[in-house]
């Protein structure tokens, strides 16, 4: 299963612990009855981007850009988290062997994510409507922190 990770750029260098994390679930395909896989995928990454930022909110030392981890986990691993989120699964540790991309802020949108976990709504609404980058797996290390 196709998982969508929030979490913060220091936590790249080793195993992602167990968290809630986002997915293609029934419940969100019943919420979305008119949007394609595409479309289901991309909700359930925006559910987990704004999920990194409440993570990053959470770590002062971390990066100040939202991370959403892309892994293929098995359907074993993975726990439909009920009266949470539709697209809301609960998962165990993600080895570094699972993740197949990741998707982050460009480094211009520091300042809002800065912003926007101070409780600036405009900052918040911006980081909703911006694009993260997608960034290969091979890429990891050379990704702007």
């Amino acid at each position: 299963m196709r998982i969508y990770l929030p979490a913060t750029l220091d936590e790249l260098d080793g195993a992602l612990r167990p968290r809630r994390a986002h997915a293609v679930t029934s419940a969100l395909r019943a919420e979305l009855p008119d949007e394609d896989d595409e479309g289901l995928e991309f909700a359930a990454q925006l559910a987990a981007a704004a999920g990194s930022l409440e993570l990053i909110a959470a770590s002062p030392d971390a990066p100040r850009l939202r991370l959403v981890v892309s892994a293929d986990v098995p359907d074993a691993a993975v726990t439909v988290a009920e009266g949470a989120e539709p697209s809301a699964v609960d998962v165990g540790l993600v080895a570094p062997d699972a993740i197949a991309c990741v998707h982050v802020d460009e480094p211009q949108a520091r300042p809002d994510v800065e912003r926007a976990i101070a409780g600036d709504a405009d900052a918040a609404e911006r980081l909703e409507e911006a694009d993260l980058l997608w960034y290969d797996v091979s890429e990891l290390r050379a990704i702007p922190r």
